[in-house]
């Protein structure tokens, strides 16, 4: 029987796209996403969770993520979760689990921001989709 892993955000960047490339010449481009929850308890008590994700995607993905998203900016990602683990100097074991990108969509203004502000609800442009 198959697995499945699944994961689809929505959310604003918290900090320009940062790319690199692989020994071999492959792109890899990470940034992180910032996710809202507001909900309203039984008392009538507001409260609000913020969620960060850390995205990752290769190839011409990455390229397409550098080149169209900046800090700030409202983006719909679609792919599936993955744990890295690795050790330090020290030989301390860390853990991050990330988003490995495999569809994004670019949502609200398609110019860079450098505030966070929400997108306004209706865009004059359609979505860009990758």
């Amino acid at each position: 029987m198959r697995g499945l892993n699944k994961v689809m955000i929505i959310g604003h960047l918290g900090r320009d796209p940062e790319i690199r490339y692989t020994p071999s010449g492959k792109a890899v481009t990470s940034f992180a996403v910032e996710t809202r929850r507001d909900w309203m308890t039984p008392d009538g008590q507001r409260h609000e969770e913020i969620e960060w994700f850390n995205v990752i995607a290769w190839g011409s993905l990455a390229e397409i993520c550098k080149q169209h998203l900046s800090r700030g900016q409202q983006v719909y990602i679609e792919g599936r979760l993955q744990t890295r683990g690795w050790e330090d100097s020290e030989g301390k074991r860390h853990y991050r689990t990330e988003i490995v990108a495999n569809e994004m969509i670019v949502l609200g203004e398609r110019r860079p921001h450098h505030e966070h502000t929400p997108a306004p609800e209706a865009a004059d442009e359609a979505p860009l989709a990758f």
